[in-house]
């Protein structure tokens, strides 16, 4: 009895053990939430200081500043563990411009998944809009982020923060 109870702890003792590693190996596989903030604002950075003919180039047809929130859903190479091992960040992006309208709820807005290369220059590739545009995107996105691709935004910090800067900025072109 006693062998069959000191069986059984040894094999809660590895099983414990085993768990506690499997754990610990997902947990050093997933993206930090700090690893994504900073590829957020590193992203939204690109977006919000491209040029007019960048953002030309991007099938954005405007004159005006450019307000964004951006929520990455994966990068590459996926094993990165910090911003400078990162060469290419997968995200949503909803991205505003000011003086089309006077508020974010009224603004032209541009919308989707985009796929940023964070090196010198930096480079932004956008999907075409119109037909075939779900091909564009898996053309353009590593097939293990399709699903996230064409997922809702959901980081509402990144759209609150966004339309305050946007408020900002349409208060000064305002003055």
């Amino acid at each position: 009895m006693i062998k069959s109870r000191r069986g059984l702890a040894a094999a809660l003792i590895t099983l414990a053990g085993l768990a506690l590693a499997g754990v610990m190996f997902f947990a050093a596989r997933q993206p930090s939430s700090q690893l994504n903030r900073e590829l957020a604002a590193q992203v939204t950075l690109i977006l919000e200081q491209s040029s007019l003919d960048e953002h030309h180039a991007h099938g954005h047809d405007f004159d005006s500043r450019v307000v964004c929130a951006v929520e990455p859903f994966g990068f590459d190479p996926p094993t990165a563990t910090s911003l400078v091992e990162v060469k290419w960040v997968y995200a949503r992006h909803m991205c505003a411009v000011t003086g089309a309208g006077t508020d974010w709820a009224t603004s032209v807005r541009a919308a989707g998944p985009i796929a940023v290369r964070v090196g010198i220059p930096p480079l932004v590739r956008v999907p075409e809009p119109g037909a075939g545009y779900p091909d564009r995107v898996k053309r353009l996105i590593p097939a293990r982020y399709h699903e996230a691709a064409f997922a809702e935004f959901q980081d509402e910090d990144a759209i609150d923060a966004a339309r305050q800067r946007f408020a900002e900025a349409t208060k000064a072109q305002a003055k």
